[in-house]
């Protein structure tokens, strides 16, 4: 899977929860290219997640739900994962 490809799918599963208004995803792998255990076939991204409902919450609690929503990416695709929520 290429980061295209894991964007749209990102997007589309953030997205299907009516409590979120946007979704940006940022490519930040190339950052950690030169990292001793960096894997090419896995990804690091970045998401600006505009909700008020996730705002409102905890920062565990909100993270906990994009957690679970993008479990099966996270296992596969993505070895960082940074959230802000807006």
């Amino acid at each position: 899977m290429d980061i295209n490809q894991l964007s749209e799918i990102v997007k589309k599963k953030i997205l299907d929860n009516k409590i979120i208004e946007n979704v940006e995803l940022e490519d930040k792998s190339f950052l950690h290219k030169n990292h001793k255990n960096n894997n090419p076939n896995k990804f690091h991204i970045k998401l600006k997640i505009k909700s008020k409902t996730l705002k409102n919450m905890s920062r565990i609690e909100s993270n906990k739900f994009i957690f679970r929503i993008l479990d099966k990416e996270i296992k596969s695709y993505i070895h960082s994962l940074q959230i802000l929520f807006i």
